[in-house]
């Protein structure tokens, strides 16, 4: 994987759900991305090996630091988070967005350091699977 960790976007609509508006969340300090398979035991007694199948795909986002560029920007984050709508995830390479996923916030704090600037960290739980669009 060659991407630089500045690539992987938040998007969020500050338009309508009918006329939608994107505005890209240009940076972090950190993202993690993290995708997990549940296991599904299928083990019998009459034998002392475990025996699975794989279950529930799932993953979840972690930014810390974000820029949000402005209070329109920062309000349309808080009210997708407070009416539990879902925000757009891409990641694009040189320009071009590679990949794309539906995300809900499932938390969205605030630090206020003294002597530093304000930040913004999220934590999102993707709604299916990634969708890659190109490469």
């Amino acid at each position: 994987m060659a991407m630089n960790g500045s690539e992987l976007l938040i998007l969020i609509n500050i338009g309508t759900p009918e006329v939608p508006a994107y505005v890209a969340l240009k940076s972090q300090q950190d993202a993690t991305i993290n995708e997990s398979t549940a296991t599904i035991d299928i083990s019998s007694k009459d034998s002392r090996a475990q025996r699975v199948l794989p279950g529930r795909y799932s993953a979840t986002i972690s930014m810390a630091s974000l820029y949000v560029p402005d209070d329109v920007t920062y309000q349309a984050l808080r009210n997708a988070n407070r009416n539990g709508e879902l925000i757009l995830v891409g990641w694009e390479e040189s320009g071009v967005v590679l990949g794309t996923a539906n995300a809900k916030i499932d938390s969205m704090s605030q630090g206020f350091p003294d002597q530093g600037p304000a930040t913004c960290s999220l934590t999102l739980t993707v709604d299916g699977f990634f969708a890659e669009v190109g490469s």
